[in-house]
């Protein structure tokens, strides 16, 4: 494992420029935030931009990996991901280090410095890293651990959590099961919250209550609805939900 950070060379510099491009030509700011590129071993690059979703769209780290995986590239050495509207280059998330660590543990990582941009080994950006559950024996003889679950939601709702307002959320095709949860809200630092799904009750869009909605932290059952129809845009009256009543874990 290599901790140094290595100045940036020209070919990291290209790669920067072809991010900065990709975000500044298609970028929305909102849904499309944050241009990436990844340079394989033959020198090719491949950029991408992110899709933000509540549920957990892709970075543009992954889109630029999947690119680069459907163009035949195998071999990843760098990857950078810049922000729109002049934020410039941007360290991944959490989620991505491990997706990088993963699929790419010899890739390097072009992050902020207070001395400028560096490249970085993913490995040391992911210390003490998440062990497959299937390789991590528990210290109860012949158990393993199992992978937490996580539950996305939008930026918007993070307040209403925190401060109890919002002890429910309404999914749709969206499978969750009871038990201890990583409660993800992706800002621009995602924000991760130590929760638990209590219970889980299963409805039809049309069988929501004005008690559902305030649950939810919405003012009145209209205001629920117009927000299921923007997070899932083709939801119907008949379609089956579940409602998932979750707590902090230190509440």
């Amino acid at each position: 494992m290599d901790g140094t950070l290595h100045l940036q060379t020209q070919e990291d510099m290209e790669l920067i420029e072809l991010a900065r491009r990709i975000v500044e030509a298609n970028g929305d700011g909102e849904v499309h935030t944050v241009g990436a590129a990844v340079r394989d071993a033959r020198g090719r690059m491949f950029g991408g931009i992110n899709l933000y979703h509540f549920t957990g769209g892709p970075c543009a780290e992954l889109v630029a990996l999947g690119h680069a995986r459907a163009a035949g590239a195998r071999d990843l050495k760098t990857i950078v991901a810049v922000g729109d509207r002049g934020r410039g280059v941007l360290a991944p998330c959490g989620r991505d280090r491990q997706v990088l660590l993963d699929h790419h543990p010899g890739i390097r990582v072009l992050v902020p410095t207070p001395e400028g941009v560096r490249s970085v080994s993913v490995a040391d950006l992911l210390p003490h890293s998440y062990v497959w559950a299937e390789q991590a024996v528990s210290s109860e003889p012949g158990c393993h651990a199992t992978a937490r679950q996580s539950l996305h939601f939008h930026r918007d709702y993070l307040d209403a959590v925190r401060t109890g307002r919002k002890t429910t959320t309404v999914r749709f095709r969206d499978p969750v099961a009871t038990g201890p949860v990583d409660m993800v809200f992706e800002l621009d630092e995602e924000v991760v919250l130590d929760g638990v799904v209590t219970q889980i009750t299963s409805k039809k869009v049309g069988e929501l209550t004005e008690q559902d909605a305030i649950a939810d932290g919405f003012r009145d059952l209209a205001e629920l609805h117009d927000r299921l129809r923007y997070h899932y845009p083709h939801i119907r009256s008949a379609d089956d939900i579940a409602i998932v009543h979750f707590r902090l874990a230190d509440a």
